[in-house]
């Protein structure tokens, strides 16, 4: 690959498929991301394998099911050996910059206990080149900033607190001083002071809670004109369900997605308004991430860049009566997937509706990069949709994980549930009709048909969804042992010596 070429990774967190295209779209003003996917190839049914912030950054950047690569809850540690994006681009040549986060906590192996790095699950992932520290919970660099210009800036959470009485008072911070805008604007200054073949991972926080926005965007999208959420029924008409939903009804209540509002209830209003608090702050990173691309323009290095844009995880957003996205429902795992391959321009524009996963991206990109993705990367390269064609043995299904326990702190699912923290995860199977969500300790699984009511019904039980119910068990059992591989599983010590046959060599 010519070092001309650079690679822009952007990663938005928490911003759920149908902002763009589907149910809130409509109300959702993205103007640039709707604009770049008129100049790339857009993936309409592309899958986060894992949430929350953790573990789902981990599966983007190693290529890696949770099953596989381990860090499956926020503050589980990564083994620092596991082989990633960063660390696979270095080998071509490349200095992967972090501008923003990873979420990684760390190897204790590889630290003395006493190490600083050991007490935050939101540390670097090996093979970053952290330019500029803009975490949730942190964000040091953003609050000095703050400071510098005049602001009172109070500890976190309370930063995020609407500066009123009101859910959508405006954030304490004009929108030019926002954590959105720093970052935007750290990552142009060190843009353009650096040669072409550059690799950068740019990492929003928005629009993930506490949920409130500077204005204009507080109040850019007015509730009245937002979908209701969907729902069958009120909260115990939705509990009576599956004995895991009411757990996470208590887990994440609406009074904790946002600030000063700890008796907050769930009625219509307020559900409007925070929902509509949240589609400003997407309207704010899209705004944020035009002002990049019309850098790249600028600066005469939009056609050498590979330009990936997508989200770690969605956003329940009151379905269901959930918020947050420690759930099973599409909505917290349907995210956007927008590639700009500059060298095939005959493909920009179009939507490709096969299923994809979030693990195929890093892949893609040491793809592009002519770097030979390593055997653990359990994705597949999307480059031949990049290109215009569509593989012949493309996958049928898409698959997720949710682990929902702690072996520190046991969570409150595991005692309702009486799980151990071994028993208490899920796993997803999404096929062309049907959905199964699979409990581990023998609890009820879960059918939805999407060619019926979806995940409005559940038809686990229904005598005429037998037959789907086993074909898409066994789908599922099998996936599991396909991937359930470890490093060297394609690797076999011989009289020759380590001979591998590698995975990725033929594209697959």
């Amino acid at each position: 690959m010519p070092a001309k070429r650079n690679v822009l990774f952007i990663v938005i967190d928490q911003l759920r498929a149908d902002c763009l295209t589907g149910a809130l779209a409509e109300v959702t003003p993205l103007p640039n991301l709707r604009a770049l996917m008129e100049e790339a190839v857009s993936f309409m049914r592309h899958y986060s394998v894992v949430n929350p912030c953790g573990p789902s950054r981990a599966s983007i950047l190693t290529g890696q099911y949770a099953m596989n690569h381990g860090a499956v809850r926020n503050g589980t540690p990564l083994p620092h050996d596991t082989p990633n994006i960063a660390t696979e681009a270095r080998k071509a040549g490349y200095l992967p910059l972090l501008y923003g986060y990873t979420d990684s906590a760390q190897d204790p192996r590889a630290y003395d206990p006493r190490d600083p790095a050991l007490t935050s699950y939101e540390e670097v992932m090996p093979g970053f080149h952290e330019v500029v520290e803009m975490r949730l919970e942190l964000s040091l660099p953003w609050r000095a900033d703050l400071m510098a210009k005049g602001y009172d800036v109070p500890p976190y959470p309370d930063i995020f607190r609407p500066n009123g009485p009101k859910l959508d008072d405006p954030a304490l911070y004009r929108a030019e001083d926002s954590d959105t805008a720093f970052l935007t604007d750290q990552f142009l200054r060190g843009l353009l002071g650096r040669p072409k073949g550059w690799f950068a991972h740019l990492t929003y926080i928005r629009p993930h809670p506490p949920l409130v926005a500077p204005a204009p965007y507080n109040r850019m999208v007015s509730p009245a004109d937002i979908p209701a959420p969907v729902t069958v029924g009120d909260r115990a008409t939705e509990q009576a369900r599956h004995p895991f939903i009411e757990t996470s009804h208590n887990r994440v209540p609406i009074s904790s997605v946002v600030q000063g509002f700890p008796n907050l209830q769930p009625n219509p209003e307020n559900i409007a308004t925070l929902r509509a608090i949240y589609l400003g702050l997407a309207a704010e990173v899209d705004h944020h991430i035009g002002r990049v691309i019309g850098a790249l323009k600028e600066a005469g290095i939009y056609d050498d860049t590979l330009l990936v844009v997508t989200a770690d995880h969605g956003e329940m957003l009151g379905d269901h009566h959930v918020w947050g996205k420690q759930t099973f429902y599409d909505a917290a795992y349907h995210t956007p997937l927008i590639i700009r391959d500059p060298e095939h321009p005959a493909a920009h524009g179009q939507r490709i509706t096969v299923p994809t996963e979030s693990i195929d991206i890093a892949p893609t990109v040491l793809d592009w990069l002519k770097q030979l993705p390593p055997d653990t990367m359990d994705g597949r390269a999307l480059t031949p949709f990049l290109q215009g064609k569509t593989p012949q043995d493309w996958r049928r299904y898409t698959f997720s994980e949710l682990d929902f326990g702690d072996p520190v702190s046991p969570t409150t699912a595991q005692t309702a549930l009486g799980l151990t923290a071994e028993q208490a995860n899920l796993a997803i199977l999404r096929g062309p009709t049907h959905s199964l969500v699979h409990f581990n300790a023998g609890l009820p699984p879960l059918l939805f048909d999407h060619t019926g009511a979806g995940e409005t019904r559940d038809v686990a039980a229904d005598p005429k969804a037998q037959s789907i119910l086993l074909e898409m068990s066994r789908a599922m059992l099998d996936h599991r042992m396909t991937h359930a591989s470890g490093r060297f599983y394609r690797t076999m010590i011989t009289q020759n010596g380590a001979v591998s046959a590698p995975k990725h060599a033929n594209g697959t």
